[in-house]
């Protein structure tokens, strides 16, 4: 296990830690995380619209559908305020105008979304667009700062108000990104969007596959076992293909369909991630019982943010990060959860995530709600738990052991202290 941790801390961790800082990657991760207050509340309409009661829409009656408009109006321009967050952020990066990467970027991927009949189709606005909006928004903002740096740009007289400076300094490099949009997609016709999603999509239909679920929950784990924030490493990558899984499950939950995917966002976090990362939330648990002083009073101090995911009290106080007795188990509980988790939903014994639900919801309540009122998934989260208390026990009872024995010899040399002191 040592040789093992020594080989990932030395060999795979410096290229994950450096993907996951890299410049376009953050801006992605960021700019999506302007989409996130949109999706919930969209998810909110969601539940509310479509409640699990044969009473219910007749109750409700002409009032669905005004209900699920907020739902099209939120998931349904998902790829728009992606394109806006991440020309935002990687122009900001950049120190160039963060408005003009938004406006640039917004204006070159709707020119990706026009038809062969020279119309613009609004369809793809949503995580249909979402892999266009991410390369598009990245291309468009790489050409602001080609043409800033290089001041090839038009500059007004120092007079003159920032914001109408700013919009002539983008003049020069917007021309440049329309005409080579336009050219591609109206001159020669070449579908942008469905080339994009074509080379995206062996990872898409890789991770909703358990072998490929498996191991993303395995790089995930492995990353904060070393101290590294596993999940915000890798979701640059992965949470485009969340975020798209999820709302094509939004589309046919609305429309009473099969829903289609198993791994959409709020899968991994609230299914698996039963109190933080590793299913901590179980090890807080069996702290607060502990014969340990040590272990029980930081149980008390962690449990209350255990209960809403926020796991790092744990992670660096128990410590989980390179600790060869508990690593076993915060690696092996996340894969059996995975593996649970995706068969019940694979064989339709429990319902699969329809509804963004904030990655701080307790266990129990966020899988109810995220399956849009399923109980079945609100029971095998409460599984999830005991499940990953039983497989945490014995190695928690081992690092307790090696504890008692460390408070014993401190008091011990404590007391021998005092005599000293008094002698």
């Amino acid at each position: 296990m040592e040789r093992f941790m020594d080989f990932f801390q030395e060999k795979m961790i410096p290229p994950l830690v450096k993907v996951g800082n890299q410049r376009h990657l953050v801006a992605v991760r960021n700019g999506l995380a302007i989409t996130i207050p949109f999706i919930i509340v969209g998810s909110i309409f969601l539940i509310f619209g479509n409640l699990p009661f044969e009473w219910w829409p007749n109750f409700i009656g002409k009032f669905a559908g005004m209900i699920n408009v907020v739902v099209n109006c939120s998931f349904g321009v998902l790829g728009v305020l992606a394109v806006l967050g991440i020309g935002y952020y990687l122009a900001k990066s950049y120190n160039l105008d963060p408005i003009t990467g938004s406006v640039i970027a917004f204006v070159a991927f709707a020119l990706t979304q026009v038809t062969g009949d020279l119309q613009l189709d609004t369809s793809k606005f949503g995580a249909e667009g979402l892999f266009t909006a991410i390369i598009v928004s990245l291309l468009a903002v790489e050409i602001l700062r080609f043409f800033v740096q290089r001041d090839i740009v038009i500059k007004l007289p120092k007079g003159v108000p920032p914001a109408v400076g700013n919009s002539f300094v983008a003049l020069t490099p917007t021309l440049a990104v329309v005409v080579i949009v336009w050219t591609i997609r109206v001159v020669f016709g070449f579908n942008i969007t469905e080339f994009i999603t074509s080379i995206f999509r062996p990872i898409v239909f890789a991770l909703n596959t358990l072998p490929g679920i498996l191991v993303y929950s395995s790089l995930v784990t492995l990353l904060w076992s070393t101290g590294i924030h596993g999940d915000m490493t890798l979701e640059g990558v992965a949470d485009p293909i969340f975020i798209q899984f999820l709302t094509a499950n939004t589309a046919a939950f609305v429309a009473h369909k099969p829903i289609p995917y198993i791994t959409a966002s709020g899968f991994y976090s609230l299914f698996v991630n039963v109190g933080g990362t590793g299913a901590t939330l179980c090890l807080v648990i069996l702290m607060l019982r502990s014969k340990s002083k040590m272990y029980k009073s930081l149980g008390k101090v962690a449990f209350p943010s255990a209960c809403f995911e926020i796991n790092e009290p744990v992670i660096f106080g128990f410590p989980v990060v390179l600790n060869p007795i508990i690593l076993i188990p915060f690696t092996l509980v996340p894969l059996i959860l995975t593996t649970g988790s995706y068969l019940l939903m694979y064989f339709n014994i429990i319902g699969r995530p329809v509804a963004m639900m904030p990655w701080t919801m307790p266990p129990i309540i966020g899988p109810f709600l995220a399956t849009g009122g399923d109980w079945r998934a609100a029971v095998w989260s409460a599984t999830s738990m005991i499940i990953a208390a039983i497989i945490y026990y014995p190695f928690f009872k081992s690092a307790e052991k090696q504890q008692l024995m460390n408070e014993k010899n401190e008091e011990a040399m404590t007391q021998v202290s005092g005599q000293g002191a008094e002698a």
